[in-house]
């Protein structure tokens, strides 16, 4: 039997609502003097009854349920293959029963919004079948409608939020040879020569705030036009739309035997084998997650993408903002998907409207507030408990993508539309904005460093490290934005006199970087969060070529953490250690994440299937080592590319192709031999100074016109004369390496290409 689990991106349980309340900005100034009195348990107990959600914690996402299709007298099959196509974002299955070769195609068609599934045998008249829909909705309807079987169903009611998104889904078949009927709930067909199968669903769900969709006309109107296509016409154009965004980026990091086995065997024995292409498979089949989750005009992927198989998934599979959601995009713009990024900006423009009734009702407040979860709905109060809840800094979190996307793409037109969004986010931590006792630096209280405990057994706390770093952020962003822009002068000047009173970054006790502005950390903490090093990765406030104090000390606190952990934050960890330079422990934090989790494994890791293992399932861990493995290759957060940054000596040779780099920079395609690099080929899409970082010297070798006027004639590369690691670093050997810069003047449009030396 095969069952092919289904979801759609638009069911959630509850419907339209918000979970701001008014009793939270009374009890607010309360819980901030217990704080600075260093009553940390009362503070929080305050916060749990008065400042978390009085009405719900968010609605799960859900799944939509199953198509099963059995085939009589198949128990017995023999040479059984199943695979994922990553080149075609299809997926086959093939075995024999009785010396006949049967043979499934499935794939999620991009451009005609159907599933399609298609049997075959290499025997005529081989295929029988019964073909069935399942749901776990208590309220499912399946029903025949002339030829289709359809399922039609609400949204669960949860927290008192009544469900409210209605969906149908509907199946129609097309046999060639044999007998179909479609009746009592069941496509059943006998003697086949080949079935395809067509599969539909659409919902109500308009946008946050509408549900309006004529659904069932909806469902009926896709089924009914695919159904004029033939399977190859649907496949040819379903991977003509993929590959336009899988093909922007090539990467080789070499192979070795390894790679004829078995993706779970493969797994299992990363650590101990050389399998480099298991490396290159898991960074491309994250670029096919987010390629499959987040098109344009739809949701941003969330806690599992639409891969959830439940109605109350472990935590609800929503938009956890203090890291994961975040996370998920880390490789949208670095690995050339910059259209899958759009759904979650789309999030962070919608959130930026709800976030407005909740800073002016809980905090008194202008602009907008989210905290560390939201939503369909884009709900943004505070929810759960205080202990992970109490966390407003989610919109200065979310706008730092924005100004990311203007920074891969120079795209002016979108920063006059991003400024608002942001201006509104800085707007609220202006008006929250707390004076502390001890040195009177500006902090946002009550807060917690997410969502990790400190030596007083609460994690409520006042001037947390990531919130300075995260203010740092935002007000810079938008002061950069108003030079650019020529805009808001006045605006600009309030966010430099409030940034210069912000608690700063400091070094503690034992060396490391301070998670709170008190000096509390536990060397032995080995806490799966690492939020204060938010400044190493994904910001660069701290460097080994500014901050090298600072950058010495962040190191030092992820030394202190460790590396196992849960899937997701050893994501994260091969991204700081990519930061750190040191390419040889990113590449052992990559290990320790490809290593199989099974029912009877404890701790973080890969699944047989490659997810991400929290465990359970969460996508994050995937998005976050693509954007990790990309990170080892090339880095452009220094107002320069550098290449090859953190390449482990594992992978002495290899190339990748297609990058972005901040700037308006692609990538074209850079191979390294002997761990240094050989070639480089860059595009350059606005002009400008285009400055290199390396590893070893680079030479001029010629000068390609993307216009195709090839005038290869040798130019020079100007040296940088400037040292680029400061003697003060005390960093191990690795990062203490020689790196040689080279400035480049480009214009927009054209190609260049250096070599190594």
């Amino acid at each position: 039997m095969e069952r092919l689990q289904l979801n759609e991106e638009t069911i959630w349980a509850g419907s339209p609502n918000s979970n701001a309340h008014t009793k939270a900005k009374e009890a607010i100034p309360y819980v901030q003097q217990l704080i600075f009195e260093g009553d940390y348990q009362a503070a929080q107990e305050l916060a749990d009854e008065r400042i978390m959600s009085q009405t719900n914690d968010g609605m799960p996402y859900e799944t939509f349920g199953n198509v099963y299709i059995s085939f009589p007298g198949h128990q017995g099959y023999e040479d059984y293959y199943r695979d994922l196509n990553l080149e075609e974002a299809t997926s086959t299955v093939s075995y024999s029963v009785d010396g006949v070769q049967y043979k499934r195609e499935v794939l999620s068609a991009f451009e005609d919004d159907v599933i399609m599934v298609r049997l075959t045998a290499d025997r005529p008249g081989s295929i029988t079948c019964n073909v069935q829909m399942t749901s776990p909705h208590d309220n499912a309807d399946v029903r025949i409608r002339e030829d289709q079987l359809t399922l039609s169903g609400v949204s669960q009611t949860h927290d008192h939020q009544r469900g409210g998104v209605k969906f149908q889904g509907r199946i129609k078949a097309k046999n060639k040879g044999g007998e179909m009927v479609t009746k009592d709930g069941l496509i059943s067909v006998a003697g086949a020569d080949e079935v395809t199968l067509y599969i539909s669903i659409a919902t109500n769900f308009k946008n946050y705030k509408d549900l309006s969709v004529e659904y069932e006309k909806k469902a009926a109107e896709i089924l009914n036009a695919s159904f004029q296509k033939d399977f190859d016409a649907i496949k040819s154009a379903h991977i003509a739309y993929y590959q336009q965004f899988y093909d922007r980026v090539a990467i080789d990091l070499g192979s070795t035997e390894a790679a004829e086995k078995p993706t779970d065997q493969r797994i299992q024995q990363f650590a101990e084998v050389n399998d480099p292409q298991l490396a290159a498979l898991y960074f491309q089949f994250a670029r096919y997650l987010l390629i499959s989750c987040s098109q344009p005009g739809g949701q941003p992927s969330n806690l599992q993408g639409i891969w959830n198989d439940m109605l109350f998934p472990p935590w609800e599979s929503k938009y956890t903002v203090n890291i994961n959601a975040e996370m998920n995009y880390w490789p949208a713009e670095l690995t050339n998907l910059s259209e899958m990024h759009e759904p979650f900006l789309q999030m962070v423009r919608e959130v930026s409207e709800t976030g407005r009734e909740t800073a002016k009702m809980m905090y008194g407040a202008r602009g907008w507030v989210l905290h560390h979860n939201t939503d369909i709905w884009r709900i943004t109060g505070p929810i759960d408990y205080a202990a992970s809840g109490m966390w407003p800094s989610g919109g200065a979190w979310l706008t730092q993508h924005l100004w990311e996307r203007y920074l891969y793409s120079g795209d002016e037109d979108f920063l006059k539309e991003a400024y608002p969004i942001m201006k509104g986010a800085a707007q609220f931590f202006l008006d929250v904005l707390i004076e502390e006792p001890e040195h009177g630096w500006l902090v946002v209280s009550p807060s917690s460093s997410p969502e990790n405990s400190h030596v007083h057994g609460a994690t409520i706390a006042a001037g947390v490290t990531m919130d300075n770093q995260l203010m740092f952020d935002l007000f810079s962003n938008l002061i950069r934005s108003s030079e650019i822009l020529g805009q808001d002068e006045a605006f600009a000047d309030t966010l430099k006199a409030t940034r210069k009173r912000l608690a700063p970054m400091q070094v503690g006790q034992y060396g490391q970087l301070q998670e709170w502005m008190h000096d509390w950390d536990d060397p032995a903490d080995k806490h799966r969060h690492v939020s204060h090093l938010y400044g190493v990765f994904p910001s660069n406030q701290i460097s080994p070529f500014r901050t090298p104090e600072l950058f010495d000390a962040a190191r030092t606190s992820l030394m202190f953490r460790g590396d196992p952990s849960t899937g997701w934050s050893m994501g994260w960890k091969v991204n700081l250690w990519a930061r750190f330079l040191d390419g040889d422990h990113a590449y052992k934090l990559l290990q320790n994440q490809l290593s199989l989790v099974t029912p009877s494994t404890r701790g973080g890791g890969t699944y047989a299937n490659m997810f991400d293992a929290h465990p359970p399932f969460q996508i994050d861990g995937n998005f976050g080592c693509a954007a990790g493995i990309a990170e080892m290759l090339m880095q452009s957060q220094e107002g320069a590319i550098h290449l090859l940054p953190a390449l482990p000596n594992v992978w002495d040779k290899g190339s990748i192709e297609g990058l972005r780099a901040r700037g308006g920079f692609e990538i074209v395609g850079l191979t390294w031999k002997d761990n240094k690099v050989d070639k480089v080929v860059i595009k350059s899409t606005l002009g400008g100074n285009l400055r290199l970082r390396a590893g070893n010297k680079l030479k001029a070798k010629g000068l390609e016109e993307a216009s195709g006027n090839n005038p290869n004639h040798f130019f020079d590369l100007p040296e940088v004369k400037q040292p680029l690691v400061s003697e003060q670093a005390t960093l191990n050997p690795v990062t203490l390496q020689e790196y040689y810069e080279y400035d480049l003047d480009t214009e927009a449009g054209e190609v260049y290409e250096i070599s190594g030396r």
